[in-house]
């Protein structure tokens, strides 16, 4: 499936406060009789593809007026966020957002935080449901895993040994687009053959000596997909390095500013995601409306971000894969 999706245009009315590692929105002048404010939480700090995301949340917080602390831990694990959230509880935010490292761990304390009425989102990656008021998914996990895997398909005439780079076991979200991934390739390609599953715990270093690894480990291997966004530019450059550009297909999630070089010097194929700018405006907009007693509708336009959908009553889903080749990478810019 092949959308445009323009980013969103940074304002400038806004003043950035940047403290041990978190970001907070102050209006220089103005003070509004309602105004909120919003934890959002990332799973790892200083990545690009969460970058862009606080790009987002950073315009939404300008735009609806609106205090934001976007913080993440140094390490992508529950441990460091939950020392946030429990920060976060102390400060009394009205809404925490969190894309979660891991669901079963994180519960017990977003469930302090829904006690204390504390508005808690998830976005990016789920906790329990019982743990959280809303859920924010970029795409349908059905859709893009079985996406990405035919999409690897392609570029191996549906033969050869894969790999596959996943960032966390322990990420919902990651472990929602493997299942379907393996899905898709059970259900359809029989020639193909899945060597192993490896964690790159969403860090580009690591992601890139888990490469290394699978190309001495497998030297028949025809192809990796990386399933977050460290995975294929870490992929793309260790099979650079080995001098297999062309012969290992490179696909996955990530963005197309990470992936744009190894794109046009074939030695990845295709990336596929979404708008992470337009996940974090979404992720601010909803935090504000449920603050405010407001529920998301199915086919409910979103200022900034467009259409969403709705999976049950507290599940949103922001849009459709994009993917990024090539011959368009240059129209994309995050």
């Amino acid at each position: 499936m092949l959308l445009f999706v323009s980013g969103c245009s940074n304002g400038d009315a806004y003043e950035l406060l940047v403290s041990s590692g978190s970001s907070s929105i102050r209006q220089p002048e103005a003070q509004y009789e309602h105004q909120y404010t919003i934890g959002i939480i990332s799973k790892v700090d200083n990545i690009p593809y969460f970058n862009s995301v606080k790009e987002g949340v950073l315009e939404a917080a300008e735009r609806l007026k609106v205090n934001v602390l976007y913080e993440g831990p140094a390490v992508a694990d529950a441990k460091g966020q939950r020392v946030i959230v429990e920060k976060f509880i102390q400060q009394k935010v009205d809404a925490i957002a969190i894309s979660a490292n891991d669901p079963v761990q994180l519960a017990p304390i977003l469930k302090q935080a829904k006690a204390a009425g504390i508005v808690v989102i998830t976005w990016d990656s789920d906790t329990e449901p019982a743990a959280r008021n809303l859920f924010i998914d970029m795409v349908n996990p059905e859709v893009l895993g079985r996406h990405v895997m035919d999409t690897l398909a392609w570029n191996t005439e549906e033969h050869g040994s894969f790999a596959i780079m996943t960032g966390s076991f322990s990420a919902s979200n990651h472990n929602a687009w493997l299942k379907w991934i393996q899905a898709q390739w059970k259900e359809y390609y029989p020639n193909m053959n899945l060597v192993e599953v490896v964690a790159t715990n969403d860090d580009p270093h690591n992601a890139f000596i888990q490469a290394q690894g699978l190309l001495r480990k497998y030297p028949d291997l025809a192809g990796i997909i990386g399933n977050s966004s460290v995975g294929p530019p870490a992929a793309a450059k260790a099979v650079e390095e080995a001098g297999k550009a062309g012969d290992v297909a490179v696909v996955g999630v990530s963005t197309p500013d990470l992936m744009r070089d190894y794109l046009k010097r074939g030695s990845a194929q295709v990336v596929t995601l979404w708008s992470p700018k337009k996940l974090g405006y979404l992720t601010v907009f909803l935090a504000k409306s449920l603050i405010n007693g407001e529920q998301p509708g199915d086919f409910q336009y979103m200022p900034g971000v467009g259409t969403i959908r709705m999976r049950g009553s507290d599940t949103v889903i922001m849009g459709e894969p994009i993917d990024f080749t090539r011959e368009n990478v240059d129209q994309y810019d995050f």
